[in-house]
């Protein structure tokens, strides 16, 4: 059956967006748009067996293989308790510095980020050891949630990102090249946060208030820097070096990684079967839900392509006499408005299919974009009525502390991330540099 593009994409999306709003799961969203809109456009329960064919294809890639490991790899970190190691470590380093919390927050998350690669991981991990001991030392609560809803999202942006593997597997990315374009940026971004926070302590004190701490010598601090600090280096080559010495591919480094972790657990005699059978049981949640929402985005995708949809609305889009700035600019807003009632893996399987074909279109390079729309979901995550980050903050927060709070508090953190947009646009090197040494 014969649709017009626009009558097709509208079906195609709507469906989604109809049930998503019903409060029906993400990945039976896309199923049943599936199924009802490949009977309809390819009239015949043919279509039926069409799906079920390319199913097994879709999800037996090669490229999702690193998906898992990355989960398991922040799963064993986090129940092994290595975590509170290095965040205790890190504590102990900063000694008297005005605001030392927010910067711990800021530095710890930021070293966890790229042991995890999930953000909702990161916030509820940093909320729930940071915002106690905030609390208690009398810190603002702009200070207490801010840095950690800033930080949380890193996790996006720092490889190893799931979130990241996710959307260069849809976009027809090379993940390994995608996962590296994400560290210049993300440190930077680390670097705008952190100014942030020196700023606000400048410019009101009384918002970190200092307090007692027990004086350690230089020595202990370099023994406790060499024991718990150094080897995160190892996992981070493991995972990161590897790829951009040309020894792995992005599966295998990410293998590497779950393995490093493994070796460090033994190391710091943390490796128990309680730690080990929750990172397995976590992975396997987890990792399941997420390939089943692949398959039925990657059917979503053909679909667009089957209907024409795709197709039409690239020669619409492109027929608009405007700048590449001004298509980036609506993007944006698309993505932050999106953001504020959906998921960020929702979001890339609705705007995927859509958004990159007309970058490409437009003469953008493919990875910036794909950074570029990183930062648009990071964003999102915190932006009211319901950015995800935002409820995982509630979760961990003091009793009282109210929705408009924690948005309040992420405020000046977006403000960096937006910052973060405009100087990948100015100097696109900080993206393609690393890249291009692949």
């Amino acid at each position: 059956m014969f649709f017009e593009w626009y009558i097709a994409l509208s079906l195609l999306v709507g469906l989604v967006v109809f049930q998503m709003m019903l409060g029906v799961p993400v990945a039976i969203a896309f199923m049943a748009t599936n199924l009802i809109c490949a009977y309809l456009f390819m009239g015949d329960t043919f279509a039926f067996y069409q799906v079920v064919d390319n199913s097994t294809s879709l999800i037996t890639r090669f490229q999702l293989a690193p998906v898992p490991f990355f989960i398991l790899m922040g799963s064993l970190f986090f129940y092994s308790g290595i975590a509170q190691r290095v965040f205790s470590t890190l504590d102990v380093l900063l000694g008297r510095i005005p605001g030392r919390l927010c910067f711990l927050t800021v530095g710890g998350g930021s070293l966890f980020s790229t042991l995890t690669g999930s953000s909702m991981a990161n916030t509820a991990m940093l909320g729930s050891m940071m915002v106690p001991e905030m609390e208690r030392r009398g810190y603002h609560w702009r200070m207490s949630l801010g840095p950690i809803l800033g930080t949380g999202g890193l996790a996006m942006i720092i490889p190893p990102s799931t979130l990241g593997v996710l959307l260069a597997t849809i976009a027809g990315l090379d993940v390994g090249r995608f996962l590296i374009a994400g560290i210049l940026p993300g440190v930077v971004l680390a670097l705008l946060y952190t100014a942030v926070i020196w700023g606000q302590v400048w410019w009101n004190p009384a918002n970190a208030p200092q307090y007692e701490i027990e004086k350690v010598s230089t020595a202990e601090k370099f023994r406790a820097f060499m024991i718990n600090i150094v080897p995160m280096g190892f996992v981070v080559f493991m995972v990161v070096g590897l790829i951009l010495l040309g020894v792995a591919t992005p599966t295998e480094s990410a293998a590497f990684g779950v393995l490093s972790i493994l070796v460090l657990m033994v190391a710091f005699r943390a490796f128990t079967y309680h730690a080990v059978q929750q990172a397995l049981l976590s992975t396997v949640k987890i990792g399941g839900m997420v390939f089943f929402i692949i398959l039925n985005s990657s059917i979503f995708s053909q679909l667009l392509a089957y209907s024409g949809a795709s197709s039409g609305m690239l020669r619409f889009a492109t027929s608009f006499d405007v700048s590449t700035v001004v298509v980036l600019l609506i993007m944006f807003v698309a993505l932050i408005c999106l953001g504020m009632f959906m998921d960020p893996v929702s979001m890339i399987l609705i705007t995927t299919p859509i958004f990159f074909p007309l970058a490409t279109q437009l003469g953008i390079n493919p990875l910036w974009f794909g950074l570029f729309v990183l930062i648009c979901l990071e964003m999102s995550q915190t932006t009211p009525p319901f950015g995800l980050l935002l409820y995982v903050m509630l979760g961990v927060a003091p009793k009282g502390t109210t929705l408009r709070r924690v948005a309040i508090a992420a405020a000046p953190y977006l403000g960096c991330d937006a910052a973060l947009i405009v100087l990948m646009y100015v100097f696109p090197s900080l993206v393609l540099y690393l890249p291009s040494l692949l």
